[in-house]
């Protein structure tokens, strides 16, 4: 809402709250009695403010009920302010509003996707805090669709304004010199703490999944199909019922407008030939099970579109096998028959590592930097698990766990090595000492930019707040 409705409707509020002192009063609103009475009212104090513009930046206001808000917030989260919150608090989320500006002016854009995305993470984070869904909206006294609806736009300005501060940033680099001299002559105390760091090779076998229980899940889809077509019920309704895909089932099925490339190929395919909202696809077959599609929309080469997957279930028996025949590889492996870079390469389902010999890797979000070395946090669960009690060299006995696709496949593991957790040095962790660098310069061009924005920035505060230490100067013109 922009500053001019948001005035209007405090001056309706005022009007309306006016209007009611006079009927409740029995006396017309242009009795001189009254107006006296009026005149020798002075200022309300501000705790009996319900609400207010405290701040403007460019056309965007913020509130009184904002800074509550993030008091609160930061209150239930542990944060602690620096100096004065009441001072702190208006001006942090002045910062986000000049960040949010300019990514209008560059037409910065987040799908739909990628906002339900974060909502749902954090609606799912405060139902495991309150113990079910029930008593989250007994706490909230919201629905869970309310929750989301009122979430919307705030979650969307965060990916804007984390959206923005990344291009900005993209072009910061630094050199192994920059490196060498920023930690030249440090005390070894102040050096980054790496924490233990493992490399881990992995190999996966899927259990047999019995014709039968392919041909359920099939006809089951095919039921699906037959309700939408038949006008019984709507896909989208179908999708959060059934669909296997948590991410996509709570939004009908809808994932949003993607390119070509971020899908499955086999799904992709099929999506990409339909051309009638009103039909569903054929069952299509990817690694993360069996789909049916329904075409939304297409814009140039995005498309949006539904689906239901459905994961065939594992049976016992066939978990059984398929554990038994990786022990007896890790045996194998044991005695010197084959290596466990062989055994990887020639026997292993799991597709993201057979290639390299099984050897697992790891994304850095934060960095964008791709690694073998994982932090024990960093690794699946029951790896992490089997890991911890492995000596380097070592491969595990069978075990079972849930693959990036979601199925059960059982898998066993070996050590490759581990580096204990230490001060990091120039030579061993140097990505880890430029990433600190890196970090500090971008955290630096991000200090710059404000400064420059706020001198083209019309900014207009209450006068409390003039008395106030800021972080940046130049609020005050």
């Amino acid at each position: 809402m922009k500053l001019k409705e948001k005035f209007g409707l405090m001056v309706m509020s005022a009007l309306l709250i006016g209007a009611g002192i006079n009927a409740k009063a029995g006396q017309p609103g242009n009795d001189d009695d009254e107006k006296q009475k009026v005149a020798k009212e002075t200022k309300a104090p501000e705790s009996s403010v319900v609400d207010e513009v405290i701040w403007v930046i460019g056309d965007e206001p913020i509130l009184k009920s904002d800074v509550e808000v993030m008091r609160l917030q930061g209150e239930a989260e542990g944060v602690k302010y620096p100096g004065n919150p009441d001072c702190t608090i208006p001006e942090q989320i002045a910062i986000q509003k000049l960040f949010k500006h300019q990514a209008e002016i560059d037409s910065i854009e987040v799908t739909e996707s990628e906002i339900a995305q974060d909502i749902e993470m954090q609606i799912d984070f405060w139902i495991q805090a309150a113990g079910s869904r029930e008593k989250l909206e007994e706490w909230k006294g919201q629905t869970v669709t309310q929750m989301r609806q009122s979430m919307h736009d705030d979650f969307k300005d965060r990916r804007l304004i984390q959206r923005m501060r990344e291009k900005l940033v993209e072009d910061v680099s630094v050199t192994p010199a920059d490196v060498r001299n920023y930690f030249k002559g440090l005390p070894e105390d102040s050096l980054p703490f790496v924490p233990t760091e493992v490399e881990v090779q992995l190999i996966t076998l899927s259990p047999r999944i019995p014709a039968e229980e392919i041909n359920r899940v099939k006809n089951q889809l095919r039921d699906y199909t037959d309700r939408v077509t038949k006008g019984e019920t709507s896909f989208a309704a179908l999708a959060r019922l059934y669909s296997e895909d948590p991410g996509s089932a709570r939004q009908g099925g809808e994932l949003g407008y993607v390119g070509r490339g971020t899908l499955d190929p086999a799904f992709a395919t099929v999506a990409f030939n339909l051309t009638d909202s009103k039909k569903i696809s054929k069952i299509v077959e990817t690694e993360f099970g069996y789909h049916i599609i329904q075409l939304i929309d297409k814009r140039g080469d995005k498309i949006n579109c539904r689906h239901i997957l459905l994961k065939p279930r594992v049976d016992s028996e066939s978990l059984e096998k398929a554990t038994l025949r990786l022990d007896s590889i890790a045996n194998d492996i044991r005695d010197g028959k084959f290596s466990f870079d062989e055994a990887a390469t020639f026997i292993s389902d799991d597709k993201d590592t057979r290639k390299n010999h099984g050897l697992m890797a790891y994304t850095n979000n934060e960095t964008m930097t791709r690694t073998s070395k994982f932090r024990m946090q960093d690794l699946p669960t029951e790896i992490a698990r089997v890991v911890d009690t492995l000596k380097v060299g070592q491969v595990s006995d069978a075990f079972q766990m849930i693959n990036t696709k979601g199925k059960t496949v059982c898998a066993i593991v070996k050590l490759k090595s581990r580096v204990e957790a230490h001060r990091a040095t120039i030579t061993e962790d140097f990505q880890v000492m430029k990433n600190v660098v890196l970090d500090k310069r971008r955290d630096e061009f991000l200090k710059d930019w404000v400064k420059n924005k706020l001198r083209s920035t019309y900014v207009r505060m209450n006068d409390r707040y003039k008395d106030c230490t800021f972080e940046y100067e130049g609020w005050i013109k």
